[in-house]
Parts: C-alpha cells; structure tokens; sequence
C-alpha cells in the first residue's frame, strides 16, 4: 500500500515526469499528466508516442521505473488515449472492486 495521498503524490510526480520528458522529446514524443488516483499515474502518450510500437516499454521501463526509483515501488502508470480519459475513475477503482469481491 502506498502510504501517500493522491494529493501528496501529485507534486513529486510532476517533478519525476520534468527527467523523463526530455528523453520522449529526442524521438519526437511528449506526455500530460492527466492526474493521480488511488495510486496510480495517469499520463497520455502524445506525438510520436502515439501508436509507437516501443511505447508500452517507455511507460514501464522509462516513465513508471523512474516513478518507483523517485517516490514509491508501487506505484503504476497508465497509458489513456486521447478519447479515453473518462475511464480515469473507473480504471483507478477496479483494485478497490476486486479486493471486495475476494
């Protein structure tokens, strides 16, 4: 369990993310922050990221492996597409609704 509030979290993200971005922007990629929930970052992948067959390894082994070295190792990144980003919520509270299931 990662003992910080979303809010807590947001600042720190925000800095973690300014070292990653110039790395993105040297192939022509960038990202917005779309926000932090239940622990989980959610960015949007955007210029060259978008539909790159490499960007499902910079979220995990370039953005959300700078997170976890930076702040917490628990916590996850999420990719949501432009379009996509009213299943912030819903995809933030699907932990929560599995546990209770269990």
């Amino acid at each position: 369990m990662i003992p910080f509030t979303d809010e807590e979290l947001l600042p720190v993200v925000e800095k973690t993310l300014e070292k990653v971005r110039p790395m993105l922007a040297l192939d022509g990629g960038g990202m917005k922050l779309l926000g932090v929930k239940n622990g989980k970052v959610f960015v949007q992948l955007q210029g060259a990221c978008v539909g790159c067959s490499a960007s499902n390894q910079t979220l995990k082994y370039g953005i959300e492996r700078q997170l976890r070295m930076d702040i917490h190792p628990e916590l996850e990144v999420i990719n949501l597409p432009e379009g996509n980003e009213h299943f912030m919520e819903q995809i933030a509270n699907a932990d929560q609704k599995k546990e209770k299931n269990e």
